[in-house]
């Protein structure tokens, strides 16, 4: 057996034997011998994708939504740099990634070689752990070698701060396998299953909160042990105020207007919290890290203590875990926030009900609504989420993602794939155009692959919606050029190249029916940017309007 094979061979069967269930390979030639490999495995779901960086989104999709890692393999030279916008939103969200790229071997290197790049410590800070694996060679010691690195990289993927890791493996020729089965040591592994087994370590100690029934949970992205906290909130009588993608949203303590609340300042100044618990990173909505600013404690549970997320440094103190007790005492707390997110919500539920054309926020909270039981939503980093983080009800058995580690545009229709198939149910994405446009190619899957149970819903307003939203639509000479960036793609057309089934949303009364059917498909909702920013202008004044009244009240 050639050196490529047998390290191949072995390394594919180490990850098995760790639990490593799906793969996402890009074609290429230097990475033959663990294209084969993969392929010789039937317990290992392949899938195969033509554009490096589509391929390395499925798999964060799949990642993320099944919490276990992927692995996604390409050849040298430019193909791995097309990894690294994932591996950075992996890196960024928490998400496992095993990156395993196929290199040159040393002596091919700094030459001139073709498809050559310098790949060591090639995606930098980006990764939790990265090992370039070296030119495989047929002596006594290397299967110890490789299998105990499969083992270290898959644990270190997993957690307990889960996250990218990236393995470097140079191939000398030959590449695919050869007549001679002989090597100079057993290829086996352990009998019982991972070569290097890994205990967990013991938890930390538990941080206790300070009683109080003035306090508030708030869930952001990435928040583990959901259900734990929030009925602990419940319990002593906090309000919680999730963004969507905290998956908290539900219950009768869950808030669906905090952004419009925590915008009018005499709510936020008379609900000042004397301890504010956060889990998960937020970052959608400015009211909701102004109010964490002022926060006199900010109690931040996180299982990684290396990396906490406090985006405004307003956090007291950092746990791995924390207890929320109860409190005896009255429900004035509660009562006003509940009281003052209703008026809000009716509000904005006002404005939005005034007219059936189809309008961005309303699609956003209608789409949450019509979704069955069971169902996964992943939304686009940019307003897409944002319009469901103001407009959502309250609702249970529903999952929400986004890419909202490094909230970048691209990868987000390789990513809804993979949470799809990896969720197995009913499942949607909220998309604006351009997220849409930046990847297309992830709708190039072969015949062989699995297709998911995923309708796209497109929002297309013609360009980059937020930015009419931001400080840069009041130059309007040059707003249209370098933020609107206004395109003529007919999405129609593109759906048909794919073969996708396609529907057009005209009024918000045939959601239902045009979000229905199975397989991948597309729905196409046309809006217009600048009555979209007039819109939110009115939500906005309506639901801060009515916090008012309610407070003079």
């Amino acid at each position: 057996m050639n050196p490529a094979t047998a390290l191949a061979t072995v390394l594919v069967d180490e990850l098995l034997r760790c639990g490593l269930t799906d793969v996402v390979l890009a074609p290429g030639s230097r990475s033959a011998p663990l294209a084969l490999a993969l392929y010789e495995q039937s317990k290992i779901r392949l899938h195969v994708r033509i554009d490096e960086r589509s391929a390395s989104f499925l798999a964060l999709g799949i990642a993320k939504r099944s919490g276990r890692p992927v692995a996604v393999v390409c050849t040298s030279g430019t193909a791995a740099a097309n990894f690294h916008p994932a591996v950075v939103e992996a890196h960024e969200s928490g998400v496992p990634l095993l990156v395993l790229t196929a290199d040159r071997p040393p002596e091919l290197r700094q030459t001139g070689a073709n498809q050559t790049i310098d790949q060591i410590g090639l995606y930098g800070s980006a990764v939790r752990w990265s090992s370039e694996v070296g030119t495989p060679e047929e002596r006594p010691g290397m299967v110890a070698y490789w299998r105990s690195l499969a083992s270290r990289a898959w644990h270190i993927a997993l957690g307990p701060d889960p996250g990218p890791v990236h393995l470097n493996l140079a191939f000398r020729e030959p590449l695919t396998p050869d007549e001679d089965e002989s090597w100079c040591e057993p290829l086996d592994g352990d009998a019982t299953g991972p070569w290097t087994k890994i205990r967990a370590a013991t938890p930390g100690s538990v941080l206790h909160v300070p009683p109080t029934r003035r306090g508030v949970l708030v869930v952001g992205d990435g928040a583990v042990n959901v259900k734990r906290y929030v009925a602990s909130a419940s319990m002593a009588g906090w309000p919680v105020l999730a963004e969507p993608n905290g998956n908290a949203r539900y219950g009768d303590h869950a808030l669906s207007a905090h952004h419009f609340l925590l915008g009018v300042p005499e709510f936020a100044e008379r609900y000042r919290p004397e301890v504010v618990v956060t889990l998960g990173k937020p970052g959608l909505s400015r009211p909701l890290l102004s109010f964490l600013r002022r926060a006199e404690e900010h109690i931040v549970v996180t299982p990684a203590l290396s990396r906490w997320p406090d985006p405004v440094r307003s956090a007291t103190q950092v746990a791995q875990e924390a207890e929320i007790p109860v409190v005896s005492g009255d429900d004035a707390w509660l009562k006003g926030w509940r009281t003052a997110d209703l008026v809000a919500r009716n509000a904005v539920d006002s404005v939005l009900d005034e007219s059936s054309e189809p309008s961005e926020p309303r699609l956003a909270r209608d789409l949450v609504s019509a979704m069955p039981g069971g169902s996964m939503l992943l939304a686009a980093s940019s307003m897409p989420i944002r319009d469901l983080d103001q407009t959502m009800h309250p609702r249970r058995g529903i999952r929400i993602l986004a890419n909202r580690g490094a909230s970048g545009i691209d990868g987000l229709v390789s990513t809804a794939i993979g949470a799809a198939l990896a969720h197995g149910n009913r499942a949607y994405a909220l998309l604006g155009d351009l997220a849409f446009l930046h990847d297309q190619n992830g709708l190039i899957i072969g015949p062989q692959d699995r297709r998911p149970d995923l309708a796209l819903i497109v929002i297309n307003n013609a360009g980059g919606g937020i930015f009419s939203l931001l400080p840069q639509s009041a130059f309007p000479e040059p707003f249209e050029r370098v933020f609107g960036t206004p395109h003529q793609v007919d999405l129609a057309s593109v759906a048909a190249a794919h073969g996708l089934p396609y529907a057009r949303l005209e009024t918000m009364d045939g959601l239902s029916k045009v979000i229905a059917g199975e397989g991948l498909r597309m729905v196409e909702v046309r809006t217009d940017r600048a009555a979209n920013a007039a819109l939110h202008a009115r939500m906005r004044e309506a639901a801060h309007e009515a916090v008012r009244r309610s407070l003079h009240a």
